[in-house]
């Protein structure tokens, strides 16, 4: 027979794992590792708001910028795995910038759990509305004609719109110069004051200047069109189909969290982003959808990220 002593120390031993409360019992903090207002706010902030309503707990917007997003990834590596830090990151910091700088101070192999794949933001290709070039079988032509005969700004070194364009450039066989901005607003107004041929940039910050009629978009870089763009088509329906990139959003936390409150999180944001109205409001930030991809499985394909876009890296000189 068990003796009481025994019992009661059993007890003693499962009180606390009962104690346990239920996650989320407080408030989660999402770090952005952007300034607010930028597109990463534009895709977590309607996605929050479901949450909390999912979960029953706030969801808060914790903006951590520097070092090109460095500063908030390695701040989300350093929390604890306890599914109140998750980190939503773009593939600038988690995938690009540790193959262009050394001493970065988190691994996107093993900082972080990665939970979902929300959603992306493709790269516009746009010229001035009053440009000759009316498509991107045009854009190459004229950027065959010589070494650097076609200009293209973008928001920065290294961003994806750098990236994209030096991919289009490597399947077109044309040689683009790249003229790095600050940001979206300094490259679109030097494309519309014709001081640079065209730019590759996200079309979340171009979108109203080509329903506006001051930029033509020549392609996205999607799989897909953007929802509030119809008429732009994408690189490869344009026939350059291996320029495919997306400014991509992944929802992560700290290395070891575990599994039951990822998977838990994982099926509640598949629920918000398959609400009518949460994707209207993405739709018309000029967002796209991607295929959903098991929760287990997204370490393989951030892996596969940094892959693919290793050769670009090394051909954009970007460091």
């Amino acid at each position: 027979m068990v003796s009481r002593r025994a019992l009661l120390a059993a007890s003693a031993l499962a009180a606390p794992a009962l104690a346990q409360p239920a996650w989320p019992s407080r408030p989660v903090r999402v770090i952005i590792p952007f300034t607010p207002g930028g597109a990463s706010d534009l895709m977590m902030r309607p996605v929050a708001e479901r949450l909390e309503r999912a979960l029953g707990q706030p969801f808060v917007i914790d903006n951590r910028a520097g070092g090109g997003g460095a500063v908030g990834l390695t701040a989300a590596a350093n929390d604890r795995p306890d599914g109140y830090t998750l980190l939503l990151s773009t593939p600038g910091p988690l995938v690009l910038l540790p193959q262009m700088q050394q001493g970065i101070a988190y691994n996107s192999a093993r900082s972080f759990s990665y939970i979902a794949l929300m959603g992306g933001a493709p790269i516009l290709c746009a010229v001035a509305a009053n440009s000759p070039i009316t498509n991107l079988q045009q854009y190459a032509d004229a950027a065959r004609r010589g070494r650097e005969a076609v200009s293209f700004g973008t928001s920065g070194i290294g961003s994806m719109g750098h990236l994209t364009g030096v991919l289009f450039g490597m399947q077109a066989r044309a040689e683009l110069l790249h003229v790095p901005f600050r940001g979206a607003p300094e490259a679109q107004q030097a494309v519309l004051g014709n001081s640079t041929t065209s730019l590759w940039d996200t079309a979340a910050a171009n979108v109203g200047a080509v329903r506006g009629g001051t930029l033509r978009g020549l392609a996205v870089s999607s799989a897909t069109r953007a929802a509030i763009l119809p008429d732009v088509p994408t690189a490869r329906e344009a026939g350059f189909g291996d320029v495919v990139s997306l400014n991509w959003f992944m929802l992560a936390a700290p290395a070891g969290l575990p599994q039951a409150i990822a998977t838990r999180l994982a099926e509640a944001v598949r629920g918000v982003l398959g609400d009518a109205q949460v994707r209207e409001r993405l739709d018309q930030a000029a967002f796209v959808r991607t295929d959903w991809i098991d929760q287990p499985n997204l370490p393989a394909w951030v892996a596969g990220e940094q892959t693919r876009w290793a050769p670009v890296i090394r051909a954009s000189g970007a460091s």
